[in-house]
């Protein structure tokens, strides 16, 4: 974890290793507002650092040095299976120690997640008491997964290619940008695309809050498909619009739930599909359309 010794002038100098939530969602200030004057590794080290300079440019000095803060000493000690990622508190208390441990990081058997404001919003909605402890509660590794891939998470994070602390930096240093109102609108771009549920996003929540995914069989799930298959041609043949529609609708949650119990997203079937048909030719014949021959 990087620590940012940061400087508002005339107003005080601070440590965070989050700046952007730290500074300027907390604190108010834009990234031009103020300045990194250090950044380091090493918490005792940013601990001295913030109270020395807090001194030697007049302001007040901190009672209290970072790293003794109450919440620098909680450490989450998560426990990662196969199935799940376990956190060691009680719901009501979840969300206050993910944010004391933004920018934590862990390896499962699905990819490697981190604990940013755009995933403590996901692990907040899909969290689940554990049934064996109170005090405890998890979230289905492959659900988050599915989150990673499904709504470009790690762009939210890594927006500009690093974390935002890292954005506000390089755009310090010039790296990231000689121009500086491309950088800053870039930044206020992210700051400002909330994140929004797909349509796929809530048919999978869904079925992961009723065990579909746990207990769940993909030739079931294709043997569901043709059912429903079945009662949407139905419907068009009798021309029952509503009929139809909730068919289709019904049609497209059992493709997104076979996809899911096969290990592959819905959006990522729907992009193989497109990329196949982009470039084909055909025409029009009998009501459909007939690609041409190779």
């Amino acid at each position: 974890m990087t620590y940012y010794i940061y400087h508002i002038p005339g107003k005080k100098i601070g440590v965070t290793c989050d700046l952007y939530n730290r500074v300027t969602e907390q604190q108010g200030y834009e990234s031009h507002e103020y300045e990194i004057l250090e950044e380091t590794k090493d918490i005792e080290h940013a601990s001295y650092l913030e109270r020395t300079l807090q001194e030697s440019y007049g302001y007040r000095v901190d009672e209290i040095p970072y790293n003794e803060l109450k919440f620098n000493n909680k450490e989450m000690n998560i426990n990662v299976t196969e199935q799940t990622t376990t956190f060691p508190c009680p719901i009501n208390k979840l969300k206050g120690r993910l944010m004391d441990n933004i920018g934590m990081k862990w390896d499962t058997d699905h990819g490697k997640f981190s604990i940013t404001k755009n995933t403590i919003d996901w692990i907040m909605r899909n969290v689940v008491t554990s049934k064996y402890n109170s005090e405890r509660c998890y979230v289905y590794n492959k659900a988050f997964a599915r989150y990673y891939d499904n709504n470009d998470a790690y762009m939210s994070h890594d927006k500009l290619g690093g974390n935002l602390e890292d954005a506000h930096m390089r755009t310090r240093t010039g790296a990231l940008s000689s121009d500086r109102a491309t950088v800053e609108k870039q930044l206020n771009t992210v700051k400002l695309t909330p994140h929004k549920d797909s349509q796929f996003d809530l048919i999978r929540e869904w079925a992961n809050d009723r065990g579909l995914y746990d207990g769940g069989d993909p030739k079931t799930q294709a043997l569901k498909l043709v059912e429903e298959v079945g009662e949407t041609c139905r419907a068009i043949l009798k021309e029952d619009r509503a009929e139809a529609i909730d068919g289709i609708g019904d049609c497209v949650v059992v493709l997104t739930n076979l996809a899911e119990l096969m290990d592959v997203s819905i959006e990522k079937c729907i992009e193989a599909a497109y990329d196949e048909i982009k470039d084909r030719k055909g025409k029009m014949a009998n009501g459909t359309y007939v690609k041409d021959a190779k």
